[in-house]
């Protein structure tokens, strides 16, 4: 099978290569795309050197799919033309998310509802993808009402430049700014854009895919989103109303068997989930389960996952797994 990766030599594109490579994924070509800077130069994957590509070649060679993951602009403009040309496209992107006839896929969430004539793919917001995750069982049990969540994300969401921004801050060297303020030893209550409803971008990313990859427009989302100085793994404190009554002892149940999740709940202990346990890991970790005491049917939990991973890349690729899987497209 012919993969293109489109964005190969950044964080999350690099995070792709290594998962297709863990899991086996069944690449017979690899082409490894980047910016025109980089065409030419080597990758290696899976103990042999690959070129780096031009977008232009990568889509005349007709991939079975392409990973992408270069940012939103490129992928509205290469995304439809690898599409037109029979290519399966993956895209990590926002560009097509809320495109009424794009699926926004977290496998363990509604991967059933892939089909073949679905030629991109959206892969959703990092920080979505771990809160749907955690809360899918739930919510197919006693059917949530309203979810408030604030995020503790990683710089590497950001990039390779804020990873270097926080760096060069604690070396007190001289630094490019890619945060309007400092990040080391510093929190940003800012993520993407401020919009006109004084929400941010990425705030409303939440809102409205958490609906969308839920199935279910009644759920109430508010998000608050905030970037720390770590260098893996987002963190969320999920405050989650139900219309049906829980026992905690059944979410714990429930949680500990669900796909995707690994309960870590044992404060007596000090075990709780934290990012640098969920550093190169796929689960989403949950924890601190307790009841709010300030009103009914109302759950607080803790929720982490690695970013590049569970959060973009791996996420990517059980796509990619699922339409082999269907037949979609073959080996």
């Amino acid at each position: 099978m012919k993969v293109a990766v489109v964005g190969a030599t950044g964080l999350v594109g690099t995070k792709m290569l290594q998962v297709l490579e863990e899991r086996n994924f069944p690449i017979t070509e690899l082409l490894p795309v980047a910016s025109p800077s980089s065409v030419g130069k080597s990758i290696l994957y899976g103990g042999k050197s690959y070129t780096i590509v031009s977008m232009e070649d990568a889509i005349a060679a007709k991939p079975a799919i392409a990973l992408f993951s270069a940012g939103g602009t490129i992928s509205l403009e290469f995304a439809p033309k690898f599409a037109a040309n029979g290519t399966r496209v993956i895209d990590n992107s926002s560009a097509f998310r809320m495109g009424p006839s794009i699926p926004l896929i977290v496998p363990e969430v509604n991967g059933q509802i892939l089909k073949a004539t679905d030629m991109i793919i959206a892969n959703p917001n990092c920080s979505t993808i771990q809160m749907v995750v955690a809360l899918k069982p739930l919510h197919d049990k006693y059917t949530i009402k309203r979810i408030v969540v604030s995020t503790y994300q990683s710089i590497t969401g950001t990039g390779q430049k804020a990873v270097a921004q926080m760096a060069s801050e604690r070396a007190g060297t001289v630094v490019e700014m890619v945060y309007p303020h400092r990040i080391d030893q510093n929190i940003l209550p800012h993520i993407d854009v401020f919009m006109e409803n004084g929400y941010t971008k990425e705030e409303m990313k939440m809102v409205q895919e958490t609906k969308k990859i839920m199935g279910d427009n009644d759920i109430q989302v508010t998000a608050t989103t905030v970037r720390v100085p770590t260098t893996g793994g987002h963190s969320e404190s999920i405050n989650v109303e139900f219309e049906h009554e829980y026992d905690l002892e059944a979410v714990k149940t429930l949680l500990s068997t669900a796909p995707g999740v690994t309960l870590q709940d044992d404060v007596a202990n000090n075990v709780y989930p934290m990012p640098i346990w969920s550093h190169d890991k796929d689960d989403v970790f949950v924890g601190r389960l307790r009841r709010d005491e300030s009103q009914p049917k109302t759950l607080n939990m803790w929720v982490v996952s690695d970013n590049l991973r569970k959060g973009a890349a791996t996420n990517a690729v059980q796509i990619a797994e699922i339409l082999v899987d269907k037949g979609i497209i073959s080996e």
